[in-house]
């Protein structure tokens, strides 16, 4: 008998994917801004994890602009994931962007246009705008479909209710496209925006919920609407004041949001922008939302980068700026002077510096059993230890990189926990970098362009070795 296998179908309405951050959901704080142990994703770090409350505080406030913060801590010990918690933390209303400050020096633009449209996607404005709207209760839809086609258009009625009155409305066949589009039926509530006829269905209403004997998890039943069906709303529109940049700069603005292709934005145009903007919140239009620009690896711009941040940062529109290092007294880039995290002084002196401590046994343990829920891997007690151990002496970094790889190893073996000998297998398979630089000592000989086999002629002394 042919046995027939049919592949398991995934739904794939969501990209799913592990990255190094995908397990954070916030900073882990509580009420009053204490760090609780391990929550959200967050484990140890808690001074560092307390100090980004309070800017968050400061942030979701509002009043404050143009400040700066520098995480600072050896690679590996969670700077990006706090920033990624603070992002979390903050929604969907306050803008945050991120970028490397290498990415600056790859752009087809100039250095400085480059951190000013960062600096703008930062900003955002909420615009209130005033809009006339129909909301009431569908009794009834009549549609009236010619005998013959292609005669006359559809007509149609709609009567619409609320608790103090009723009211029929003639369709034309725009309105009756778009009720069809959205399924509206009677019982539904609805929303119609007058001016550019927009249809949205808020709902069913608590009189018709006996309809049916069952309904689908995402149907709501809100109450019937009181009052008259025609009424005044405040709208708000929340966007950065580099989309209201790119929309202005170019006949093809709004279509270069989508391309990406922003060019260089005159500073004239932006003028303008800052000036209207202005008058909108004097009038009561416009409110500004100071977001978080995160530069990460802060150490990769060079010296005109970093006056250009200095100068930014006294702008009143500055957002709120998070950089990120894990350099220790290094030369700044574009100079063969040397300062502390390879920042200038001047601008050092700006920054509220946050510091990260290494993470110990204990936490390092904590943070690979988070890991091994979000990759899905079940790990026996024993392999556990091992990996925490490894990450302890090693990095914990390389640690959970041995994580998916162990679980494809006991996959091999057709087991379905991660036990101890394939923790040690891929340990032997893949080289930490303690074990990787001893072995390019031993065998360095072999390699091409090393200290060794370079001609006797006082030219290894101008070779400088590189220490993480």
């Amino acid at each position: 008998m042919l046995e027939l296998k049919l592949s398991e179908s995934r739904d794939l309405t969501r990209i799913e994917r592990i990255g190094a951050h995908s397990h954070i959901r916030g900073l882990g704080l509580d009420s009053s801004l204490e760090p609780r142990g391990v929550s959200e994703g967050m484990v140890g770090q808690t001074q560092a994890r307390k100090a980004a409350g309070v800017i968050l505080q400061m942030i979701k406030d509002g009043k404050i602009a143009g400040r700066a913060i520098l995480l600072a801590g050896q690679p590996g010990s969670g700077k990006t994931a706090i920033a990624m918690g603070m992002a979390k933390s903050l929604g969907l209303e306050t803008p945050f962007s991120m970028l490397s400050a290498s990415e600056i020096f790859s752009l087809e633009m100039s250095k400085t246009e480059a951190l000013m449209q960062a600096f703008r996607k930062s900003i955002g404005v909420r615009i209130k705008e005033e809009t006339e709207v129909i909301e009431g209760e569908v009794v009834e839809i009549q549609i009236d479909r010619p005998a013959a086609s292609g005669m006359a258009s559809k007509t149609g009625k709609l009567t619409l209710k609320t608790t103090d009155m009723e009211t029929v409305y003639d369709l034309g066949l725009k309105m009756i496209e778009a009720l069809g589009k959205e399924k509206v039926q009677s019982g539904d509530v609805i929303a119609i925006d007058k001016a550019s006829g927009k249809i949205t269905k808020l709902g069913r209403s608590f009189s018709r919920s006996r309809d049916y004997d069952a309904m689908g998890p995402q149907t709501k039943f809100i109450q019937c609407p009181d009052g008259e069906l025609q009424k005044r709303k405040e709208v708000v529109h929340c966007v950065t004041l580099h989309e209201i940049d790119v929309i202005n700069s170019r006949t093809q603005g709004f279509l270069a949001l989508f391309t990406g292709d922003t060019g260089e934005i005159r500073a004239e145009v932006r003028e303008q922008i800052d000036t209207k903007v202005a008058e909108w919140r004097e009038e009561g239009k416009a409110e500004i939302v100071p977001g978080v620009l995160f530069i990460d690896e802060v150490h990769m711009l060079d010296i005109e980068c970093f006056s250009f941040l200095n100068r930014a940062l006294e702008n009143e529109m500055a957002p709120i700026l998070v950089v990120a290092t894990n350099r220790g007294i290094t030369a700044i880039r574009g100079t063969n002077y040397k300062s502390p995290h390879g920042i200038p002084l001047d601008l050092l002196d700006r920054l509220l510096i946050i510091t990260t401590q290494p993470y110990s046994e204990d936490e390092i343990r904590k943070i690979l059993d988070i890991r091994s829920q979000e990759e899905d891997v079940e790990m026996a007690e024993d392999a556990k230890q091992l990996l925490t151990k490894i990450g302890h002496e090693t990095s914990l970094r390389y640690a959970i990189h041995l994580i998916t790889a162990a679980a494809l190893n006991s996959q091999k073996r057709k087991a379905k926990t991660v036990e101890v000998q394939d923790v040690t297998r891929v340990y032997s398979l893949f080289l930490d970098v303690r074990r990787s630089t001893q072995y390019l000592m031993e065998y360095q000989k072999e390699y091409m362009f090393n200290e060794a086999s370079m001609v006797d002629g006082g030219e290894d002394d101008n070779v400088d070795t590189m220490h993480d």
